[in-house]
């Protein structure tokens, strides 16, 4: 194979590498799921997994929410039980698992790093 040739290979290689990296990164954007929250609660969104942490917005009545990913926090009692698992819903933004009808008390999304 002349060198030429080899360049050519090694850099459609390296092109479908980041084509692959690119559609796994948006399929991963896409599968998130979207949760409600208690019905005819406005809950509040906090910098942080606890009720110490600054209220950065509400959430309306009815509002459904993306898990980006969850963290273990402070422990919150709400309609669905009581639980340390808090949910990232946005960058700096999380609520607490408990007001959330995720069907499941424990994890339903990866644990934010």
């Amino acid at each position: 194979m002349t060198p030429l040739r080899r360049r050519s290979v090694l850099l459609a290689g390296l092109t479908g590498a980041i084509l692959m990296v690119g559609a796994a990164t948006a399929q991963s954007a896409t599968t998130v799921r979207y949760y409600p929250v208690a019905p005819g609660v406005q809950l509040n969104v906090r910098s942080g997994p606890g009720t110490t942490y600054s209220i950065v917005r509400v959430l309306p009545v009815g509002a459904n929410v993306p898990i980006w990913c969850q963290t273990p926090g402070q422990t919150v009692t709400g309609p669905y039980g009581t639980s340390n698992i808090w949910d990232n819903i946005d960058s700096g933004e999380y609520v607490s698992d408990a007001y959330v009808n995720t069907g499941s008390d424990g994890y339903v999304a990866s644990r934010c790093a």
